[in-house]
This record gives structure tokens, C-alpha cells and sequence, in this order.
């Protein structure tokens, strides 16, 4: 048994297939049905060379006559012409006869087979919450940047630490970033023990202050400017 590879078109679709010598025409019909979506009974075969040159048809010839009774050689084409009147020519090839299915993002959400509803279960892309975590904390860390250049040690300062009952004036005494966590930080020295250090943490020194006087803030919680010293007396104790 001796095989060809040849080239099957139709309209705008070309394929290569491997076919026998010993292969009826029926049969070879046959098999190009799913490919081109034309019916055997419909389909003329046309033989072309190398060069997609017409060579013979192959109709008209008795019922069982092979494929190898032709002067059929590798590459060469079998064009399959489509003889049914009622048909719509490239219904298999162009797409802008397929209906689209489309859904709206509402639907689309609900799916639960969707390659969103994939990544939502694997907490990938944008539900990946330590991507969105460090997003986040990146632009956090530059707008305390930002607001640190507007800060310089030594600086009188009001700490904002939650509304006006619960501002403190103190000094900078550092600004920058520390090992006990991310991020700028500024170092204030309160004019009262109203801190939480002595202006080191975990064993490392950022800046030196009596103990319970020193606090580390972050830079947008600070506004420099002429801020007296309070006294921690009140007009009514003395």
C-alpha cells in the first residue's frame, strides 16, 4: 500500500492529508466531508499539480476505481468543488457568518467556569491579595516620601495622633526608615512624657530623649511650624 500526502482545498480551506493509493474515490469523498462540510454527493474532484495546475478531473469514472488509477503525486491538490445549488459558499471559513456569544460583565461575573472565576479560586492577577497589598503599601510608602521632604531635624512640630484633643507638640529629632518596620518614620521628642520611648527601639537607637518622651510617627502626621512649648501646668494650677 503506497501513501500520498496531498493537499485538500476548498473555498478558503486547505488542508494536507495523508491518503492511500488503494483509496476509492467514494471513500476519499468520504473523508472529505467533515473537512470541507460538503456532502460526497455534492462534491467534484479536480486534480492539480505542484504547481495548483489543472490536470484531470476525477468524475465520471466507474463505482470502486482507486485513487492510485490517477497520476497522483505527492503535494498535489485535490480541489473539491461544491456542486449543491442551495448551499452558502464559506459558511466554513467566514467567521462573520457565526453568531457571537456574548454575555454582560454582570453574567460574566456569576460564571463559574470563566477564566475569571479560575483566577478568583487561585487568587490570581488583581484577587492576588499580596499583590494588591504591596501596590497598596508602595504608594503609602511614597506619599510618606513626600511628605518627609517637608521635615527637617530640629524642626518644632504638632502631631496629629487623632483629632485636636490628642495633638502633641515636641522636636524632630530623626526622620527616615528604621529596622522595626517599613516606610519613613519621624522621631519626635514630646515636650511632654507623653511617648513610648527613649528614642530606641528593639535595642537600636534612632535618637536620644528622657525615657516616655520619645515617639515614632509617620511623616503626615507631622506639621512644622512656630508651636511654643506647652507648659504642663494649666492658668488654673498656678
Amino acid at each position: 500500500m503506497s501513501i500520498l500526502n496531498v493537499f485538500v482545498t476548498a473555498d478558503n480551506i486547505s488542508r494536507e492529508l495523508r491518503l492511500s493509493k488503494d483509496a476509492t474515490i467514494d471513500s476519499v469523498k468520504a473523508k472529505f466531508e467533515p473537512i470541507t462540510g460538503i456532502s460526497p454527493t455534492f462534491q467534484q474532484l479536480e486534480l492539480c499539480d505542484k504547481d495548483n495546475k489543472f490536470v484531470m478531473s476525477l468524475e465520471g469514472h466507474p463505482p470502486g476505481t482507486m485513487l492510485g488509477a490517477f497520476p497522483i503525486s505527492d503535494y498535489w491538490t485535490i480541489r473539491v468543488i461544491d456542486l449543491n445549488p442551495s448551499s452558502v459558499r464559506g459558511q466554513y471559513s467566514d467567521v462573520s457568518l457565526v453568531k457571537k456569544f456574548e454575555l454582560t460583565e454582570e453574567e460574566y461575573e456569576k460564571r463559574t467556569d470563566s477564566v475569571l472565576a479560575f483566577m478568583r479560586r487561585n487568587n490570581l492577577g488583581r484577587f492576588n491579595d499580596a499583590i494588591s497589598d504591596n501596590s497598596s503599601t508602595s504608594d503609602q510608602n511614597h506619599a510618606y516620601e513626600e511628605a518627609a521632604k517637608n521635615i527637617k531635624v530640629g524642626d518644632r512640630c504638632e502631631v496629629d495622633i487623632g483629632g485636636d484633643a490628642l495633638r502633641r507638640r515636641g522636636i524632630v529629632r530623626f526622620i527616615g526608615s528604621t529596622e522595626f518596620t517599613t516606610g519613613i518614620w519621624v522621631g519626635v521628642q514630646y515636650d511632654e512624657p507623653l511617648g513610648k520611648n527613649d528614642g530606641s527601639v528593639q535595642d537600636v537607637r534612632y535618637f536620644t530623649c528622657p525615657p516616655n518622651y520619645g515617639s515614632f510617627v509617620r511623616p503626615d502626621k507631622i506639621q512644622t511650624g512656630d508651636f511654643p512649648e506647652e507648659s504642663l501646668l494649666s492658668d488654673e494650677d498656678m
